[in-house]
């Protein structure tokens, strides 16, 4: 069944704190799995076309199961318009996506969306929003809707705040129950696009910490769009850097380095990912224009 796309998950509005994760968060050491799982979704020679506009083409790329893959490029590249296509809200015009061998044709519970904007219910309260996405189900008895709700609040670390409403919480808390909703629904796969990108640098990094913590507690594919390379260093496993407009796929990037992983104070081989990021994408952005075109 599908549902609708606020059911899938939402962004937060702008900045106010959140007391900042502890270390112990991603205590846990884990060594990057993006080459020892089965691949389970393709893109194939995607493209779409807005009228005249072409914002990607000739994508081209596979996810493996469990892996957090990253895409990078410069804004107006077409990384959004691409996640929605994945999302199945937005109709390619030519080529492919093949979930689970079988192709996408409109959205799905098995595919969570979390997105820049704004899109918790103001009406319902925060037990209430990450609930939705279950009451749309209709699949699970009262107790176990309550459960299921209570076990995505304890996630993401918000059990205390299960009565409040949204204009009540910081914009950190927000997006935690963005995410809380998206999961809910147990998706196979979690597609997030700039979800920290509005927050102040210390909400941001303990959400960077929760979302490392919360991926390795379930297992989740994650795909994450982002313009920040230190936040895709951090996160991911590999990283899929874009062209300038009509966005392509220029340079795939593996990071194959353990959890946690210390990006304020970085190894040579952190450094080089990052230069090699940097090379992949700073000559994709425009120069600014002159008086003489």
């Amino acid at each position: 069944m599908n549902l609708p796309e606020q059911a899938m998950g939402a962004a937060p509005a702008a900045n106010t704190n959140v007391p900042v994760a502890s270390a112990s968060v991603i205590a846990a050491t884990t060594t990057p799995i993006s080459q020892t799982r089965e691949e389970f979704l393709t893109v194939r020679n995607l493209g779409h076309t807005f009228g005249t506009l072409t914002a990607f083409a000739g994508i081209e790329f596979s996810v493996r199961e469990h892996e957090f893959l990253c895409i990078i490029g410069p804004s107006g590249c077409g990384k959004s318009s691409l996640l929605m296509s994945i999302a199945g809200h937005n109709r390619p015009t030519e080529g492919e996506i093949l979930f689970g061998q079988v192709p996408v044709r409109g959205p799905s519970i098995e595919r969570g969306l979390v997105f820049q904007e704004y899109a918790l219910f103001l009406w319902m309260d925060v037990f209430d929003n990450v609930g939705f996405g279950l009451r749309m189900l209709r699949s699970a008895s009262s107790s176990e809707y309550r459960r299921q709700v209570e076990e995505h609040l304890s996630l993401v670390g918000l059990t205390e705040f299960a009565r409040y409403w949204p204009h009540q919480l910081s914009g950190g808390m927000r997006q935690r129950v963005a995410i809380a909703r998206a999961l809910a629904v147990k998706p196979r796969v979690l597609l997030m696009d700039e979800p920290f990108g509005a927050l102040d640098a210390l909400t941001r990094r303990a959400l960077q910490q929760e979302l490392v913590r919360i991926w390795q507690l379930t297992k989740m594919t994650i795909i994450f769009v982002t313009h920040n390379l230190q936040e895709a260093l951090y996160l991911g496993d590999r990283v899929l850097c874009m062209t300038r407009r009509p966005g392509r796929i220029k340079k795939e990037i593996a990071i194959d380095l353990p959890r946690p992983r210390d990006v304020e104070d970085p190894s040579e081989e952190m450094k080089q990912i990052i230069r090699e990021m940097q090379d992949a994408v700073y000559s994709e952005v425009d120069p600014p224009r002159t008086d003489n075109g």
